[in-house]
């Protein structure tokens, strides 16, 4: 277990709620199975969904651990790549023609022979972001005008989004608030954004205008379910949505402060996207308020962790993919749930690392996963800081510790050179005082062998 902690790399609390998240969300997607088998009918069982639920999350799993490996310079070439892959890739499944109940479904794309299909969109989500931070770092270095960040920035973003409208109406709106405020953190004019916003309602206008002129076009057909949804959320007036609605505040009102237990919800019943778009109502019938709160404090958590880590981050691609990847996340699990409590119309967005699915989870994971890959190395950088910190300040004690014994040694020749000095002064005042006896001596010496003062008496 210790080998693969140490094998995680980046900010240890994002991995940490991954992780947690994860494993949180087999037991409501576990719960809600029992309506997909035997209400809806799907023809599956509940063993072969949570079994599907479990491949999807370790796919997406180990997507987070590799992409995470990698270095987050790599990934400005592989957003130019990702741009031209994907913008062919939206038109062929708009153009595909899928329709359900008549109305535009052109959002996913089947893989032939694999028997596999994805929503081209949530990629293109992840790309456009990637390109976004890599443009704007890039024309940030230089003098740019309005012109130039058409041509850099608008153009491709108009080419994602304009394929996308049609079909998912909210991911597009989504991701077009994302790019603009990707781009005012990024300092990008704001009198140039004024003119590209102002453009964007004239654009979204005019689509509104065309599909009023045009009902009979496949793709204006999505148009009326948008606008249903809003008439529905400001109305009282009965639809299907309203229905899901109704189903999801009962699921919470029944719910209360501890919920009725693991499984045992009833609403589960009769909401046809308990698995994914109104999971969070089903999580709070069984969990509670409680529930409810721990999982809006783990959103939190990683959002104030998006907020440190970019704010942490000296490099401002990494910073910018932090928030461009970090903050949609975020944003997609309040909608999710402000959808559950009819505080926003119905959007069909999932709730990250929670709902069921396959290309919603694995393009989170990979959002996630450049996150972790720009923490890392920040991290790495601080870690090498620190050791040439932690180098420097043992040389620093060595030195010290040299200098210290040099001037202990000084300080001790010193003294013997002082001692010896007072030494040497004993010597000469001790030979000085000797002389000086000699000379009394002889001032005394004797006469005919006796005393001078002796042989003047015995004269006498």
């Amino acid at each position: 277990m210790n080998k693969i902690v140490s094998q995680l790399k980046g900010d240890k609390t994002i991995w940490a709620v991954i992780v947690l998240l994860a494993i949180v969300s087999f037991l409501p997607v576990y719960s809600a199975s029992t309506n997909l088998v035997y209400t809806v009918g799907n023809g599956g069982t509940t063993f072969g969904i949570i079994l599907k639920h479990f491949v999807h999350l370790s796919i997406g799993l180990g997507i987070v651990f590799w992409v995470h490996k990698l270095h987050f310079e790599r990934f400005k070439k592989y957003a130019i790549f990702g741009m031209i892959v994907i913008v062919p890739a939206l038109i062929f499944t708009l153009l595909q023609g899928k329709t359900i109940g008549g109305a535009n479904a052109s959002r996913w794309l089947n893989i032939p022979f694999v028997n596999f299909s994805f929503q081209p969109s949530t990629l293109a989500f992840t790309i456009l972001m990637v390109y976004v931070a890599r443009t704007l770092t890039k024309i940030k270095e230089t003098e740019y005008n309005f012109q130039d960040s058409v041509m850099q920035i608008w153009l491709p973003v108009g080419a994602v989004l304009i394929f996308i409208l049609p079909s998912n109406f909210s991911t597009a709106a989504l991701m077009f608030a994302m790019v603009c405020m990707l781009l005012y953190i990024g300092q990008y004019p704001l009198k140039y954004l004024a003119i590209v916003l102002t453009s964007g309602i004239a654009v979204l206008a005019l689509f509104f205008l065309l599909a009023k002129a045009f009902p009979e076009k496949k793709a204006f057909s999505r148009v009326n379910t948008w606008v249903s949804r809003i008439e529905n959320f400001t109305t009282d007036k009965p639809d299907e949505d309203k229905y899901q609605i109704e189903n999801a505040k009962i699921a919470i009102a029944v719910g209360k402060i501890n919920g009725v237990g693991p499984g045992k919800s009833i609403q589960k019943n009769f909401l046809p996207q308990s698995s994914s778009d109104f999971i969070f109502a089903i999580i709070i019938e069984e969990y509670g308020l409680i529930g409810g709160y721990l999982l809006v404090f783990f959103y939190m958590l990683l959002f104030f962790r998006f907020l440190i880590r970019a704010n942490k981050t000296t490099n401002m691609f990494g910073k910018l993919l932090i928030i461009g990847l970090g903050f949609p996340i975020i944003i997609q699990a309040l909608i999710n749930m402000g959808v559950a409590v009819e505080l926003l119309p119905v959007t069909g967005q999932p709730l990250p690392l929670i709902s069921s699915g396959g290309t919603s989870v694995w393009m989170t994971c990979l959002s996630l996963g450049i996150i972790l890959s720009v923490t890392k190395k920040e991290d790495e950088i601080a870690a090498d800081l620190k050791d040439i910190q932690d180098r420097e300040a043992a040389l620093q004690r060595i030195i010290d510790r040299e200098v210290s014994v040099m001037n202990k040694e000084n300080s001790t020749e010193a003294i013997s050179e002082n001692e010896q000095k007072i030494n040497d002064m004993k010597y000469s005042i001790r030979e000085s005082l000797k002389q000086e006896n000699e000379l009394d001596n002889q001032g005394d010496s004797l006469v005919n062998g006796q005393n001078p003062m002796n042989a003047v008496l015995n004269k006498k």
